[in-house]
């Protein structure tokens, strides 16, 4: 007997895990397909938007779902590998439900859609059943009153064209890794997706940015005010922004670096005086840098920070001051192994490795695939004529540029040949 409970909440089914009847996983759900019914009935849960090969998005019935669990969803292990398309007849729940503005009928309540129901009727159809409004909060800290209410009590539910919120798909954004929520922004209707990247913090903003295809920054960023968009560059890594902010027109791209603070301007127009495809262009100028008297807690403490890439992580350099890139003279480089080994109250700078050689900034693609590979490397320091450490190239800022622009559109027809189900949406 399936172990599929009676109601689930959907906002809680946002990220878990899909299962096949061996245990593996073939994808996560990212948002829950339904279809208005004629005869004026429930709406009824036609299937899950479900995140496949190479983040590939794809239709999963739900006659394909064997159990919904607390943690993980299990499926046939069938699974149409066809591109979702959304019809004009279905509704997102996530994208285009939660958070809209709704009445309780026969009350004077107005709120949010807070969360969306949904229950497996004895025939094992899914239908849209409750619906949980949040009422406007009241006061400073004072959270509004939750109401849990039958579909047909809500009025609003169904508008498309009604002014829609993004309180609760900010919070289920919020859990997301950065590329998974830069997705998950692409996929949404225009204005629901203008909704969300406005009400963004910078910071998160930035990452997701960062994960995102050129053509998808760039038309983000034109969502944007020219003091914000100055204001979220500033939050990138510098080497992400200037490959954004190199994909501008000129004039635009002029006005924003006059409009964000002066140090982190001039940082983004260094990367951008670089050669596309050389070390110097595909760098990231913000490694772990130590001074010669840092301990190995010190470097152990900066390692652990969870803002910091693990590749970065993997290597502190030991610089002469200044100690932000331009650094000083480059004393060395020490691998996060070798420091896990080391005393933590011992210098840094005992550990270092002397054989490790740096790359020039103007080193080509193939000269800094040829130098990590010879030496077993997923960072490298880059420094100039006069030794000072411009920044590192890492294993990732390597794979951006070897793959070809439209490589997750490759791995997706892959996926798609090898496809084990012909199946189609009737």
């Amino acid at each position: 007997m399936s172990s599929t409970p009676l109601r689930v909440y959907v906002a809680r089914l946002l990220g878990l895990p899909v299962f096949d009847p061996q245990g593996e996983q073939v994808g996560k759900v990212r948002d829950v397909v339904v279809v208005l019914r004629s005869d004026g009935g429930a709406p009824r849960v036609v299937g899950l938007v479900t995140e496949v090969f190479g983040r590939r998005r794809v239709f999963m019935p739900m006659t394909r779902v064997l159990s919904i669990e607390t943690d993980h969803v299990t499926t046939t292990g069938l699974l149409n590998v066809r591109r979702f398309e959304q019809r004009a007849t279905e509704i997102l729940v996530i994208a285009q439900m939660l958070d809209r503005r709704v009445a309780l009928r026969n009350t004077d309540v107005v709120g949010a859609v807070f969360d969306i129901a949904i229950e497996q009727s004895r025939t094992r159809d899914w239908f849209v059943s409750r619906i949980a409004v949040r009422e406007a909060s009241r006061g400073f800290r004072r959270r509004g009153q939750t109401h849990i209410v039958e579909w047909r009590e809500v009025d609003g539910l169904m508008q498309r064209d009604e002014a829609q919120g993004a309180t609760r798909l900010l919070a289920a954004l919020d859990e997301m890794r950065p590329a998974d929520a830069a997705r998950m922004i692409h996929e949404l209707p225009p204005e629901r997706r203008r909704t969300v990247v406005l009400a963004l913090d910078d910071e998160r903003l930035a990452d997701v940015l960062e994960e995102m295809g050129e053509d998808d920054q760039v038309s983000t960023l034109a969502l944007l005010d020219s003091e914000r968009a100055a204001d979220v560059l500033e939050e990138m890594s510098p080497d992400d922004a200037a490959d954004l902010v190199a994909g501008l027109p000129a004039d635009t791209a002029a006005q924003l670096l006059a409009l964000m603070e002066p140090e982190d301007a001039a940082d983004v127009r260094r990367m951008m005086s670089y050669t596309e495809e050389t070390a110097g262009a595909m760098m990231t100028p913000e490694p772990i840098i130590l001074a010669p008297d840092a301990t190995v807690a010190d470097a152990l403490a900066h390692a652990r920070n969870p803002d910091i890439p693990p590749s970065l992580a993997a290597l502190v350099f030991i610089c002469r001051p200044p100690l932000e890139t331009p650094t000083g003279k480059l004393i060395g480089a020490a691998h996060i192994q070798r420091l896990l080994r080391e005393p933590p109250s011992s210098l840094a700078a005992a550990a270092l490795d002397q054989s490790l050689d740096p790359l020039r900034p103007d080193a080509t693609i193939d000269e800094v695939a040829a130098h990590l590979a010879t030496y077993n490397l997923v960072a490298a320091p880059v420094t100039d004529d006069q030794g000072r450490l411009l920044g590192a190239v890492t294993v990732d800022d390597l794979l951006d540029h070897l793959l070809p622009e439209d490589w997750r559109d490759r791995a997706n027809a892959r996926a798609e040949a090898r496809a084990v189900s012909p199946e189609k949406r009737a």
